[in-house]
């Protein structure tokens, strides 16, 4: 007698909620049975989904989220300065970048970061969008806030041979110890950075 499973509509939203990052097996079985017990749940993230998908597009300057038929909210904004610009590898790292307040400048979203195992070259990221934009606006400096891990290192070198032969200024975000953490919990590696990267007070 074959083991019972779930009817083959609910293994596929299993499925499909597995492949969506940070879950795993058991999460993604926990939240279809969440959206199973109440019916009422489902109609309005499908609305919700359908809306975004028909509405929301990438800008093809920036690359940050808006919305179709609008203008980028980012882009367009006459408050930020047009001479620096700040790279980062999603656009989840704009709203990061944003909430501390401290830069007010363009952005310019790659859409990952370059990763030979996982196959992620140059051409599947937008840095030639960078470079055009780079040349046309008169950028001064370009901030590369790309994440300090082997990827994230082989990503900002190569940029910043690319983005030096334009002329341009290119600077790296400082790494180091966090706000408010101590010596004890710090790795080599981030004791390394912190050091180098220290300043006078």
């Amino acid at each position: 007698m074959p083991a019972l499973d779930y009817p083959p509509p609910l293994r596929r939203l299993i499925a499909q909620l597995k492949s969506l990052p940070g879950l795993g097996p058991r999460s993604a079985e926990r939240l279809m049975l969440w959206l199973m017990q109440d019916q009422g749940r489902i109609e309005p993230m499908l609305d919700a989904f359908a809306g975004a998908s028909a509405r929301i597009v990438a800008c093809e300057d920036c690359g940050f989220f808006m919305e179709k038929g609008q203008e980028c909210a980012l882009c367009h904004d006459p408050r930020r300065q047009r001479s620096v610009i700040c790279v980062v590898e999603q656009a989840a790292d704009v709203l990061r970048l944003e909430r501390s307040g401290a830069y007010q400048g363009q952005y310019h979203v790659l859409g990952g970061r370059l990763s030979p195992l996982d196959n992620v070259t140059p051409e599947d990221l937008r840095i030639e969008p960078l470079i055009q934009r780079a040349r046309a606006s008169g950028m001064e400096e370009v901030i590369l806030a790309v994440g300090s891990d082997v990827e994230g290192e082989a990503t900002a070198s190569y940029l910043g041979d690319l983005l030096r032969q334009e002329g341009l200024a290119v600077t790296r975000l400082a790494q180091g110890l966090p706000a408010g953490g101590g010596l004890d919990h710090a790795d080599e590696l981030t004791l390394y950075q912190a050091l180098h990267g220290r300043r006078r007070l």
